[in-house]
Formats: structure tokens, sequence, C-alpha cells
């Protein structure tokens, strides 16, 4: 095994354990029996765990992103794609809520290297909404950020799709409402 699968390994197991369980319940010992990677080669690819936390949560951000993204791209309508995805997403069997705000609550504002990966995934989520919203609609943007957090924390709580159903529906409004 090469540090590269060893790696994926890792991430693979880091990724399950710790958004099911939480990261500072999943000790390494654990990632490491999930993994099949040596003690050793784990502590060459990620020398501690805020580490192997800051790359799960990068890596995690890579896909969610680009999973939301791709939802939205050529849409016609762009903002009930993106709670269409949330739907979807809030339904998934193993959904526990947003990694991000997880690890924030779990960690607060430590490590550093931990939030800095939680503020740049909410400000990429923001970016994103401000391009759904549409040039010069800030305020419409950060109205859509908020219904997507509230819907994603209603949903931890309640999973299924019925929070992005209804934040959906609030989103609409607000378009309409918005529209010169």
């Amino acid at each position: 095994m090469d540090d590269e699968e060893a790696r994926t390994r890792l991430l693979d197991a880091a990724e399950a354990l710790f958004y099911a369980h939480g990261i500072q319940a999943v000790g390494m010992d654990r990632i490491r029996a999930e993994s099949g990677v040596p003690l050793k080669r784990l502590y060459r690819v990620f020398p501690a765990k805020e580490a192997l936390v800051t790359a799960y949560l990068e890596r995690r951000d890579q896909r969610w992103t680009a999973g939301l993204r791709d939802a939205v791209t050529g849409a016609t309508d762009p903002v009930g794609a993106v709670f269409a995805w949330l739907a979807g997403w809030f339904s998934e069997p193993d959904f526990r809520g947003c990694a991000f705000l997880n690890a924030f609550g779990e960690l607060g504002a430590g490590p550093a290297g931990v939030l800095d990966v939680v503020r740049r995934h909410k400000a990429g989520l923001r970016a994103l909404l401000g391009e759904v919203a549409g040039p010069g609609r800030e305020d419409l943007a950060d109205q859509l950020l908020i219904l997507v957090e509230g819907a994603t924390v209603v949903a931890a709580l309640d999973p299924g799709p019925e929070p992005a159903q209804r934040a959906g529906e609030v989103a609409r409004r607000l378009v309409s409402a918005a529209r010169p």
C-alpha cells in the first residue's frame, strides 16, 4: 500500500466515523482499525488528528459543493434546484446534518485549521448562493443561506425532505418579492 492509497483509506474511514459518531468520540486507533492502514503509515500520512480532520472536511467540502453546483448549473429554476438537492441529501439514510457545523459545534474556535475549513466552506456556500441569486442580489443570497442552514439544522433533528421543501417554499416567495 502506497501513501496515496493509505490517504484515501484513512479519509474514507474518517469521514464515515467522524460524521456518524463525532470527531472527539473517534480515536486514531479506531480510524486505523477501520481503514486497515498500519499505525506507522497513518502517522506518516497524517502526523496529527487535526491534520486528518482538516483533510476530511476539505474533501467533504469539495464533494458536497460540487454536488450542489452540479444541481444548479443550467437549471431553469436554480433556487428550486438548491432546495430539491437538499431534500435528496436530507433523505439519505446516513444523513447527520452539516459536517461543518457539527465539527464547529464539537471543537469551537480551535483547532485553527479546522475552523478555517469550516469558514471557507460556509463562504463558498454563500458565494454559490450569490450566483444563484444573481448579480447585485447580496441580500437575497444572505437570506437563501439562512434558509439552507436552517433547513439543514431542522433536518438533522428530523431527517427527510420536508425541511428543504418548506425552506424552498419560503425561498420562492423571497425570489418573487425581490423581482423588480
